[in-house]
């Protein structure tokens, strides 16, 4: 679910998240100290952690520590969860990186990443029929769900082979057709996620010639908050911090009770318990705050953000308005920029990630 409607209606979720924000108002106004906040979620094994907390009571554990209130609220379409946030409607969202700069920070809301929860590790891929490397793609027809993570997939794969998006053509094929559309023997290029991956794969002569794993550390998952909103309210990024280390704490455990919260997880997915497994095996969890501290202060993020936003501005995903890939302003620890410093609306703050790592929660 966290990419199933991305590329599909690109255009038209900026051009909604940028409409919601104008009407929403108050957005160049401070917010006011609060009691009571909702996170919006989606369906992805990465994010699965935030409903098994609210589940279990580790939510409220916290957010009663901090005298306040915190409400996750299930999304069943990605898209939509992350225009909500963008149009205020939500306090934070569970989003990739690459929809954190298009959508919220493209379209001028001012958002803070707090918690950098995983990385893709194998979940996306670039398969082809009859082939062995990425060289054997040129000439073909890709099909892909267009002007999402798998078109940045493909381009960094075509990229890492001497190769270009003008090099294929990309066929725009949605999440729900493209694993039965690539049992089809005129299809013999796609690019997809999991689920899709596992049963593409099992058509003959197919192999993954290319992974998210090629590319560590560059589709991100992340938990995002209105940064005018945790500068008014500080506590709700101490909570949120806590909420997650002690759930990945457990998660991480390999005795009754990581398997019995890994299982809970999964029904909340609707997935089994085994194909929840299978999820994790290639999501690259950072349980560590001090891993994840670590990450998102690495010169590496700096270099992803840029190819992410070089991507995205090419393709469009900045707005008709944008007049280079500078237009969206980005913040890394350390006071490193990307873009117009006039107009930083993506922050990668790690203040709370720190304070669990230093155990001052």
């Amino acid at each position: 679910m966290r990419k199933a409607v991305r590329g599909l209606a690109r255009t038209l979720a900026l051009a909604l998240g940028l409409l919601l924000a104008a009407c929403s108002g108050g957005e160049d106004e401070a917010a006011s100290p609060r009691t009571e906040f909702e996170i919006g979620w989606s369906i992805y094994a990465g994010w699965m952690p935030w409903p098994y907390a609210q589940q279990s009571g580790i939510v409220k554990k916290w957010a009663d520590k901090y005298g306040i209130e915190i409400k996750f609220v299930q999304v069943n379409d990605y898209v939509e969860s992350v225009n909500q946030y963008t149009a205020g409607k939500l306090d934070g969202v569970t989003v990739a990186n690459m929809d954190a700069l298009t959508i919220p920070a493209a379209g001028g809301k001012d958002t803070s990443a707090i918690i950098l929860g995983d990385y893709s590790n194998g979940n996306d891929a670039v398969l082809l029929k009859n082939a062995s490397n990425v060289a054997a793609i040129k000439g073909r027809d890709v099909y892909l769900v267009e002007l999402s993570v798998s078109h940045y997939l493909l381009a960094r794969a075509l990229e890492k082979n001497g190769l270009a998006l003008s090099d294929v053509k990309t066929i725009n094929t949605s999440d729900a057709d493209i694993a039965s559309a690539f049992a089809s023997p005129s299809i013999t290029a796609a690019v997809a996620w999991n689920p899709q991956v596992t049963t593409m794969k099992g058509v003959p002569g197919t192999s993954a010639v290319f992974t998210s794993a090629d590319i560590p550390g560059e589709i991100l998952d992340l938990l995002v908050v209105d940064t005018k909103v945790l500068k008014a309210n500080p506590n709700l990024g101490k909570a949120l911090a806590g909420i997650w280390y002690e759930t990945m704490a457990i998660m991480a455990r390999d005795d009754a009770e990581g398997k019995a919260a890994r299982a809970a997880m999964a029904k909340l997915a609707g997935a089994s318990a085994e194909q929840f497994e299978g999820q994790l095996a290639s999501t690259f969890l950072y349980t560590d705050p001090a891993a994840a501290v670590a990450a998102m202060a690495s010169p590496d993020l700096v270099t992803t953000m840029t190819r992410v936003r070089d991507f995205s501005f090419a393709q469009g995903l900045f707005g008709q308005g944008a007049r280079s890939a500078d237009a969206v302003g980005m913040e890394f620890p350390g006071g490193k920029t990307l873009g117009d410093t006039d107009r930083i609306t993506l922050r990668f703050d790690p203040t709370f990630m720190q304070a669990a790592a230093d155990g001052a929660l």
